[in-house]
């Protein structure tokens, strides 16, 4: 299956967030940044979605924490949202299984909206 490339400009007024849609779910970029005062998703940067993490970047507390808020925000389950690259980088690429990129779109949409 070839892959799909999706944006939607009303995340962010200056940039769009790409999400591609693979055979195992559906996937786009994080920007991620630990030793927040609290986590939220912000927006989008750079085609990446740019998220603040309330936990430091060791022995993978802000990757864990990443995946609570995503699978929270995306109304889904932490086994849905996997960390498929950049454990060790504030670069990461996600995937998530059981939602259609509209719907991941949508609802991240709503979770920067409601910042």
């Amino acid at each position: 299956m070839k892959p799909s490339l999706m944006s939607d400009p009303a995340l962010s007024p200056t940039t769009a967030l790409l999400v591609t849609a693979t055979p195992g779910g559906v996937r786009f970029a994080v920007h991620a940044r630990p030793k927040a005062k609290k986590s939220a998703v912000v927006g989008v940067r750079e085609g990446a979605l740019d998220v603040r993490l309330a936990a430091p970047p060791v022995d993978g507390q802000a990757n864990q924490e990443l995946v609570r808020l995503l699978a929270s925000v995306l109304g889904t389950t932490k086994a849905a949202v996997r960390l498929v690259r950049g454990s060790g980088s504030r670069e990461k690429l996600i995937e998530v299984a059981g939602l259609a990129a509209d719907d991941i779109l949508l609802r991240l949409k709503g979770a920067v909206a409601a910042k």
